[in-house]
């Protein structure tokens, strides 16, 4: 009876050493906005997107121009024109606003779809990085420190510095 309320004793104490083990996982943090903006391709992918949007700029500036060159030109002859004429030019106008409105949302779908091509691989790259370094230093989590996130405190192991050195910046 001893021996038995021994061996329970030691299972007991076995199993809560062990569960105290597990329960103490090692948790690292790191502002993943901080370690994207440092990496070169997204230099390089923020000047792609800002030339394409230039580009989208200048074209609907243009557009804009000249409907309103047509505008006014139309305002100044309309009361030498037909009642039927300038139904038609009111009508030409109309159609160059809806066309310049659906160019702008086209724009726009292009310029989320195009970023969205151009980051992806260079978060997918920064996350690769995060658990490489991650899982060689031990650690079973790691928490993104950047602002918004929801984490408040962040006094643990920061592996900017790691990643960053991972990638080669």
């Amino acid at each position: 009876m001893k021996k038995l309320n021994l061996l329970f004793v030691a299972v007991v104490l076995f199993l809560g050493a062990t569960s105290f083990t597990y329960a103490q996982s090692k948790i690292a943090h790191i502002n993943t906005a901080d370690l994207v903006q440092a990496m070169p391709a997204m230099k390089q992918a923020q000047s792609q997107l800002e030339k394409l949007q230039k580009t989208y700029d200048t074209e609907l500036r243009a557009m804009a121009k000249e409907l309103d060159a047509k505008s006014k030109q139309y305002s100044a002859e309309a009361e030498s024109k037909t009642e039927e004429e300038n139904r038609k030019r009111v009508e030409e106008v109309q159609t160059m606003q809806n066309n310049i409105a659906a160019y702008q949302q086209q724009a726009l779908k292009d310029l989320q779809q195009k970023e969205r091509d151009i980051f992806q691989p260079i978060f997918d790259k920064a996350r690769t990085a995060i658990q490489k370094v991650a899982r060689a230093k031990g650690y079973q989590y790691v928490m993104d420190s950047a602002d918004g996130t929801g984490l408040i405190l962040a006094e643990g192991f920061d592996l900017l510095a790691d990643v960053k050195k991972e990638l080669g910046i």
